[in-house]
């Protein structure tokens, strides 16, 4: 049957006719009037009281537009915003060092040093979306869609030709969106929990990079959740055994008690991004009895 014909027609016309037919008018389009329709008042929607709705709205759009986009399988990507690209990098070096400036100098040493986290980030978006069928379904790479290693995973991922995703989270300081998001695929949350919900619905696995507060929010997350088992088992890999093992002793976590010597199992490290791969792969091959391609699936 046509899609056109007169049985399909809608019975009821749609939210967004009727919204544009009922605008107010004369003395009821003034301040104060209560005459707008609920779901195009937005003085009403940002009401103290309308949390619980505003929740749920976040939610459900990027889930719905997920489902649109065919989206069904990510390799999620954290890791610190500061970090720049190594021409970035190099450039503020030889700006700080015309300065004079010792301080200034120090900062930019040490950001060409983190540069290879950048790059490292770049190249593994890359290999994720160049490679995506081997582990058995497509996946697309999801980032928190910000600059830094952010930016190098979407980045990677546009330059293999291949579809990303981005979920920033409205700061005040924090830049716009990087440029490398599939525009279909970029997000903007305002609640924290809603966005680190949607990082693991999809998520086959999650690889963290060095990084800051808003790092270790989201690796301890996933961590807690694993522990717990209120998320089953994925990979989770360490990107800079070094930098993770200076910032979190797990040894004096299992030594006093807090946690189990087996939770340290949860994640591993890794030092490239061809290892970080790798190792995804390798939990999801026929070798691995309790990661099969069927746990591909979020949940």
């Amino acid at each position: 049957m046509s899609k056109n014909s007169p049985l399909r027609a809608r019975n009821f016309p749609s939210a967004e006719d009727e919204a544009k037919a009922a605008q107010p008018q004369g003395r009821y389009d003034g301040p104060g009037s209560s005459f707008r329709m609920a779901f195009t008042d937005t003085e009403f929607l940002l009401r103290d009281e309308l949390r619980p709705v505003r929740l749920q709205l976040e939610l459900l759009k990027a889930e719905l537009v997920q489902q649109e986009q065919g989206v069904e399988s990510t390799v999620v990507v954290f890791g610190s915003a500061r970090f720049k690209a190594p021409d970035v990098a190099e450039a503020m070096l030889r700006d700080a060092l015309a300065s004079g400036d010792e301080a200034a100098t120090a900062r930019a040493r040490q950001m060409v040093k983190n540069a290879r986290w950048y790059e490292e980030a770049r190249r593994f978006g890359e290999l994720v979306t160049r490679e995506s069928e081997a582990l058995g379904e497509p996946v697309i790479v999801a980032t928190g869609g910000g600059p830094g290693i952010m930016e190098a995973g979407n980045r990677g991922a546009f330059e293999a030709g291949g579809r990303s995703m981005g979920m920033s989270i409205f700061l005040p300081f924090e830049e716009a969106p990087n440029p490398y998001i599939t525009p279909e695929l970029c997000f903007q949350f305002h609640y924290f929990a809603i966005r680190k919900m949607h990082f693991l619905m999809r998520a086959v696995a999650l690889v963290s990079f060095p990084g800051g507060l808003g790092t270790l929010d989201e690796l301890f997350e996933v961590l807690t959740l694993t522990q717990t088992r209120k998320i089953r088992r994925r990979p989770i890999v360490l990107i800079g055994r070094d930098f993770w093992q200076g910032l979190i002793d797990f040894d004096v976590l299992v030594e006093h008690g807090v946690i189990s010597p087996e939770d340290k199992n949860l994640f591993h490290y890794a030092e490239t991004a061809e290892e970080a791969w790798d190792a995804i792969k390798a939990a999801y091959s026929g070798d691995n009895p309790s990661l099969t391609a069927r746990q591909l699936k979020g949940n």
